[in-house]
């Protein structure tokens, strides 16, 4: 059983992938599927009894399929264990067939009564069990089980979600029309690229992982759809700097926006870049912002530019360039942008730089693109929610048009490259107090930072995405609503020290 996200592990499948893994631990493992399902049923109960420790009354809705199965050895293993137990079928029983039949015999046998689903079954339980849909779901969610659905979602009671809430897509994340909302959702095997995909994060609660005793190796040969991001990535690209170690040997990086008013986002981009320890941290931005860049933090090496030109010295100095922060669309960013993209350097291309871009689409290997939806939709000339319907499509498109390095933000951030072999990684630590100005800024710094320090743009790139979302989880625990960007900078230098 694993429970905080910390304990999840890396690789998350399709559901077509789990499926496999089922019959390969039927076929291979010696677990026949109903014992996998008492095992998935047991799992349950012991998540309610640890998150929910008072409780004693237990409502389990059950549909279709081995999520009613599971619903149902969940409700025999409680009745087994002392709780009140009600068992509310959304299908006529007579509709369950193998494993799914067998627990419910096995149920009867025990005297658990099953009765069919009405809202006013669930009042009076301490928990829910959702085990309608779970992972098998291939159309829009009607009928019977919409209304169990939106009743349960009504009862503003805890649940408890097997699999994956009923509703969501167990692939794309997507919610089809409804799903429960979860209070913590037990994924059973192996996680699903769902439940980290899309709007699934609105529904799922906590989760949690029951791998079943399944052996590991069973999943030898699968190639997992996405990889988690860990703190071993941040180990692996920042390890403790030499005693020699001076300001030149830590990189130099130059950072470029900052239109007329924009001076606070090209700011915010230069101090993170310095907090995670870039040697050297330029500036160059509009003139009228040079004072508000300095003022308070003076280590910034900051330049007035008015002409393309002006940046062709400060680009001789410097290691890799952040372009976007503040920039604006005006001639004045227009030419600076033409010019950034004619230089060699490693680049990582950030909000106006991303917008200027779409106009005028080019593709390089050594630059990292960091879109949040909007930006990822004009990118590709498509709508933001086509984009968050399919997230996975839409990054590997990114990188399949604009090669090197993408990173598309939102809850459960993605990042990939363009290799063939490269698995995306998916961050699923921040929280909703970072979506606010400037935090986008923050992490293009931190990302042309850890460049400029470990020359590797593949793990400069997933390490600074991790960076950047543990030091704002780190920064919400006082409160997530009224978090600023510049909230996070003491928790990145934190964080930027993992050894």
């Amino acid at each position: 059983m694993s429970g905080p996200v910390e304990d999840l592990p890396g690789h998350v499948y399709s559901v077509a992938d789990v499926r496999a893994l089922e019959r390969l631990a039927s076929e291979r493992g010696g677990i026949p599927s109903y014992d996998l399902m008492c095992r998935a049923g047991a799992a349950a109960l012991a998540v309610v009894q640890r998150r929910w420790p008072t409780a004693r009354s237990l409502a389990i809705v059950c549909g279709v399929g081995n999520n009613a199965g599971d619903g149902l050895v969940v409700a025999r293993l409680a009745a087994a264990a002392g709780f009140s137990v009600r068992v509310l079928a959304v299908v006529p029983s007579d509709s369950w067939h193998g494993d799914a039949s067998r627990a419910a015999a096995d149920c009867a046998a025990a005297g658990v009564r099953i009765e069919p689903f009405s809202a006013p079954g669930l009042t009076g339980a301490d928990v829910i069990v959702d085990g309608i849909l779970g992972i098998g779901i291939n159309r829009p969610v009607a009928g019977e089980f919409l209304d169990a659905i939106e009743a349960m979602n009504a009862a503003r009671r805890p649940i408890l979600a097997l699999d994956v809430p009923s509703g969501v897509d167990a692939d794309t994340g997507a919610p089809r029309g409804a799903a429960v909302n979860a209070t913590v959702t037990v994924t059973f095997i192996a996680l699903k690229q769902g439940l980290f995909l899309g709007a699934a994060v609105d529904y799922l609660g906590a989760l949690e992982l029951a791998a079943l005793d399944v052996p590991p190796a069973l999943a030898a040969g699968m190639r997992p759809r996405l990889i988690r991001l860990t703190t071993t990535d941040l180990d692996r690209v920042l390890p403790r700097r030499a005693r020699s170690a001076h300001k030149g040997s830590n990189g130099r990086v130059l950072l470029v926006g900052g239109g007329p008013g924009m001076g606070g986002a090209i700011r915010l981009a230069a101090e993170a870049a310095l907090r995670v320890g870039a040697g050297l941290v330029y500036v160059a931005t509009h003139p009228d912002n040079v004072t508000a860049v300095l003022t308070g933090r003076p280590e910034i090496i900051c330049h007035g530019v008015t002409t393309a030109r002006d940046v062709d010295e400060l680009l001789t100095m410097v290691d890799a360039v952040v372009v976007g922060p503040g920039l604006g669309q005006t001639p004045w960013a227009r030419a600076l942008h033409e010019r950034l993209l004619a230089t060699e350097l490693p680049l990582v291309v950030d909000a106006d730089g991303l917008n200027l871009l779409a106009v005028t689409p080019s593709r390089r290997g050594n630059w990292v693109l960091t879109p949040h939806p909007g930006e990822a939709a004009r990118l590709l000339g498509r709508s933001t929610a086509v984009v968050q319907q399919d997230r996975s499509g839409a990054l590997r498109e990114l990188l399949r048009r604009y090669g090197g390095a993408a990173v598309l933000k939102g809850a459960n951030t993605l990042v990939g490259v363009a290799e063939a072999d490269d698995v995306p990684r998916v961050c699923d630590r921040g929280n909703p107090g970072m979506a606010t100005g400037g935090m986008g800024d923050v992490l293009a710094g931190v990302i042309g930072s850890l460049l400029v320090q470990t020359r590797s743009l593949t793990g400069s790139v997933r390490a600074a995405v991790l960076l950047h979302a543990l030091a704002g989880d780190s920064a919400a625990s006082e409160g997530e609503r009224g978090m600023l960007a510049s909230d996070l900078f003491p928790h990145l230098r934190r964080w930027a020290n993992p050894s």
